[in-house]
């Protein structure tokens, strides 16, 4: 045989081994692997133990008191080593030094950022974190060199140290460990402030379960919008109700600024003061007729109907955290979570949605009203085309909550509809705004 008839049997019997199997046995191969394989990390996970990692824990429960106290030591103890990385008094006041000393521009109170990390480099390890180049062109406000205040360097220090220090004190109150606050952990958290804040110290003992209710319930209206009972402490840190709080220890502030914080003293006893007046059976609670008189003492019965309806009450009766919730959303008819609450009380037919319907029930009162007063009442579609006028809805025939809160009248909408006083002062705002202008000349 020829070498080149040899040379074609070879490649003709390559070809013949390398040919590719059909689809049916291909199929057939994957299956036999695929089982093969399986068996073989059966055998092996069950050799190894091998499991899925736990990504869950529940929080030990009243039964196991070791566990608690462990999770609680283990936190306790991790809040105090991160305390113990915070610059304290002495240290602050060494930075401002540091700061005064090693501004380039000490005429206008002006560092650049060389200055910064000159500082940086020198000061405790604990500054290092604060003086970043994101942080100082954070605070340049348009300096043509490129400059920054060093007030502004330190002011900026000082308010990060002190975040920090309260989330510290506020996850200390934190008994489950997730990163809120329950309502009892606010409650023991204001308890144990109440001695440090001098403008306080005047509360009467009898009053201060009323008092850490009042300032709590303010907490969870403005904070807890899902009502689940619990406040994010990054939602505190956020908000300024615990610079209001905190604010008491000043006891140089004006009567005034006290009287608009919703945590002195003069401003709880007034609340307080208005609920105990309205009680006039002095059985603690208030029902419908004695809530009437809340306020100018025009609130329509078909609103007042719908708060017994929709709020938590006791034997058809009112309690106190209630009743801050009602003065809450009354008293902050701008702020989204009292639109909310107001909106939730209006919507009579629970559609999430208010209708020429809704709008007519409850504007009936407030023609009633007008025709006590000896007015003329105003008709209701003329009413009806100015509010959804002044709401524009996205629905020409229906209003919304997310209507209601990007409008930006949602407040002045809500007291047409529940109060007399609401829609006289609408009606008349341009003999209101007038008036003024007229006394002047």
């Amino acid at each position: 045989m020829d070498l080149k008839t040899l040379l074609r049997n070879k490649v003709n019997k390559l070809k013949e081994k390398d040919a590719l199997p059909s689809p049916e046995t291909q199929d057939k191969f994957e299956e036999e692997y695929f089982e093969q394989y399986l068996i073989e990390f059966a055998i092996k996970s069950k050799e190894q133990k091998l499991e899925i990692p736990k990504f869950f824990k529940k929080l030990p429960s009243e039964k196991e008191p070791l566990r608690q106290q462990l999770r609680e030591d283990s936190a306790s103890h991790l809040l105090k080593s991160r305390e113990q990385q915070l610059l304290d008094n002495n240290e602050l006041k060494e930075l401002w030094i540091l700061l005064e000393e090693n501004q380039s521009f000490p005429e206008e109170q002006l560092m650049s950022y060389s200055d910064l990390k000159k500082v940086a480099s020198i000061a405790s390890p604990k500054v290092q974190q604060y003086f970043t180049p994101v942080v100082f062109a954070k605070l340049q406000q348009g300096d043509p060199q490129g400059r920054v205040f060093t007030m502004s360097l330190f002011n900026y220090v000082m308010r990060k140290v002190w975040l920090e220090q309260t989330r510290i004190g506020l996850s200390l109150y934190d008994t489950g460990g997730q990163g809120f606050l329950t309502e009892l952990d606010l409650e023991n958290y204001i308890t144990e402030l109440l001695p440090t804040i001098p403008l306080l110290e005047g509360l009467e003992i009898s009053f201060h379960n009323f008092y850490v209710c009042t300032a709590v319930q303010k907490f969870l209206f403005f904070l807890d919008t899902l009502r689940a009972g619990r406040v994010k402490i990054l939602d505190i840190l956020a908000c300024s109700f615990l610079d209001d709080l905190l604010e008491l220890r000043d006891e140089t502030l004006s009567k005034e600024l006290l009287e608009q914080n919703w945590f002195s003293v003069s401003s709880a006893m007034r609340i307080y003061g208005h609920y105990l007046n309205l009680d006039r059976d002095h059985n603690g609670m208030l029902s419908k007729l004695e809530l009437a008189n809340y306020g100018s003492g025009t609130l329509t019965q078909p609103f007042l109907d719908r708060v017994f309806q929709t709020l938590l009450t006791y034997g058809g009766e009112m309690d106190y955290k209630t009743y801050l919730d009602l003065v809450l959303a009354l008293e902050n008819r701008s702020e989204p979570q009292a639109i909310t609450f107001l909106f939730k009380i209006i919507d009579i037919k629970d559609q999430k949605f208010l209708d020429s319907f809704t709008l007519n029930y409850f504007f009936r009162a407030i023609q009633e009203q007008m025709k006590a007063h000896g007015a003329e009442p105003v008709p209701f579609l003329d009413v009806k085309d100015e509010l959804f006028d002044m709401v524009r809805p996205k629905d020409p025939e229906k209003i919304t909550l997310d209507d209601l809160l990007t409008c930006g009248q949602g407040d002045t909408f809500i007291s047409i509809l529940i109060e007399f006083h609401g829609f006289w002062a609408y009606d008349n705002r341009e003999s209101i705004t007038v008036e003024p202008a007229t006394q002047d000349h």
